[in-house]
């Protein structure tokens, strides 16, 4: 993070006509791509430059919906096949998918006991 603001400060420099650097020694300097460097000068005459990632905190996308996740629960509860089995039976998702709600589940379970 400490890269995009550095080039932040020198493109607003160039900017302002404080700084004889060019782009492509300012993506020298930062460790950017030439055209990152001038896709960030468009986003700062623009107004729109951010410093944080747009995708964070929020939740993926592909993520297993909570009422997925209850409903693979409680088939498993009252199923008394291996993980494995339950994984092929269950069919909708990826084996790791439906392993690894099981496997949560069984940690919390476990966790709970204590």
């Amino acid at each position: 993070m400490k890269e995009k603001e550095e080039a932040i400060k020198l493109i607003q420099k160039k900017l302002d006509n404080n700084s004889f650097y060019t782009y492509n020694e300012i993506a020298e300097i930062t460790g950017y791509h030439p055209k990152y460097i001038l896709k960030l000068k468009k986003e700062i005459q623009e107004g729109t430059v951010s410093l944080e990632h747009g995708n964070k905190n929020r939740k993926p996308i592909n993520a297993i919906p909570e009422e997925e996740k209850q409903k693979i629960i409680s088939l498993y509860k009252r199923s008394n096949a291996s993980i494995r089995r339950f994984c092929k039976f269950y069919g909708r998702r990826s084996y790791s998918c439906v392993y690894n709600v099981i496997q949560e589940y069984l940690r919390n379970k476990e966790e709970d006991n204590l």
